[in-house]
């Protein structure tokens, strides 16, 4: 099957920090951000009976990350007056576009669950209104539990997974067990390894080698991650987010830092491992902007989105898991692929969060060891 391959995962985590700040700062003193100050809607005052032929919605999201013939389907499906597709490449993108005045004129967006967390501690988004969303009975459990929104309180997940180090069987002599093998490569992988440049992933190898939490902000913790860093950036082929799948199969590199679902695996002689001390749990969700004139119908739209039908289409064309069971049970899984990676494995990865003001600490760290020579 086709997997879609785009510049999905490139933001960086520091934008929340900077742009949620400013759209709170914002909200309480500027009728530019009303939206932020205004109350959330109660579930008294959404109607579950509204006609939603006299409302539209308005989503901005990742390109390739939706069937194109979602907003048609869905439109038809649910009767909306409209649906229009909007697109974004990073977090930070959508992040200007969601925080720049009081309404953005979305809807629902998709953006990465910290990056969520940060657009609710601004007062930008409407607690999600479980009456509206009968579907969320289709997630696992585990969905339900997501440190940085338990209860699915303001997000909904889309797709999640992890991070590990994905490689070529028939070019090393040993399988790599630990993130040092990436740190401090064998002979035969100096300068045939890569990691990530997104700051929280870029430290994320080092962080976990050291036994740190993925949402450090101690100064000290973070200086000893910049040391090691330094030291392994020498063995490096380079720093690659999008292209280490391709560097892989021509044996340009044969060790990288890579996102599961973008690991080829299918390829038989490339393999995948989350490292001994373990790795992150990243998940990707669909939130409504509290700004949003069309809440029913974006509930419906999100509803419908966790369909089985319609929601498998991520897990078998995008190759990233998605937390919904009876979509998950629609999908074949085949031997080595990654998609057969269960709930509970994934959820002994430590989630992302948002760190506010403490994310610039990781900003800084990519750039100090961005310039080094």
């Amino acid at each position: 099957m086709f997997r879609t391959r785009f510049t999905r995962r490139l933001p960086a985590a520091v934008a929340v920090a900077g742009l949620a700040l400013a759209a709170a700062a914002c909200g309480g003193e500027s009728s530019n951000n009303s939206a932020a100050s205004a109350p959330a809607t109660t579930a008294a005052q959404l109607n579950p009976q509204a006609d939603l032929s006299k409302q539209s919605v308005t989503i901005t999201v990742w390109d390739g990350y939706t069937p194109k013939e979602l907003p048609e389907k869905a439109k038809a499906a649910l009767k909306i007056s409209n649906i229009e597709i909007g697109l974004h490449d990073t977090n930070e993108k959508a992040m200007a576009k969601l925080t720049a005045s009081g309404d953005s004129g979305v809807d629902v967006a998709f953006v990465s669950g910290q990056y969520a967390q940060a657009l609710n501690d601004a007062g930008l988004l409407e607690p999600i209104h479980p009456e509206l969303i009968p579907n969320l009975a289709n997630l696992y459990p585990e969905a339900t539990q997501l440190s940085y929104d338990k209860g699915n309180k303001f997000s909904v997940p889309y797709t999640w997974g992890t991070t590990g180090i994905c490689y070529r069987k028939d070019l090393l002599k040993a399988a790599p067990t630990s993130w040092n093998d990436l740190l401090n490569p064998p002979a035969e992988a100096v300068k045939k390894v890569t990691m990530m440049t997104t700051e929280r992933w870029l430290a994320l190898p080092a962080i976990k080698a050291l036994g740190l939490s993925v949402n450090t902000e101690k100064d000290e913790d973070i200086a000893k991650v910049k040391e090691l860093l330094l030291k392994a950036k020498p063995n490096l082929l380079g720093y690659d987010d999008t292209t280490f799948g391709e560097k892989l199969k021509s044996g340009e590199a044969v060790m990288v830092e890579a996102w599961d679902g973008w690991c080829p695996t299918s390829e038989k002689n490339i393999g995948w491992v989350v490292p001994k001390e373990g790795s992150d749990l990243w998940v990707d969700t669909m939130v409504i902007m509290k700004s949003s004139k069309n809440k029913e119908a974006a509930h419906a739209l999100i509803n419908y989105i966790l369909d089985p039908e319609i929601h498998s289409w991520a897990a078998v064309n995008i190759g990233y898991k998605v937390p919904n069971k009876a979509a998950m049970d629609k999908v074949e899984i085949t031997e080595g692929s990654l998609l057969g990676i269960t709930p509970a494995e994934l959820l002994q990865g430590e989630s992302i969060i948002d760190l506010g003001q403490a994310s610039t600490k990781y900003t800084r760290l990519a750039s100090e060891v961005a310039a080094q020579q």
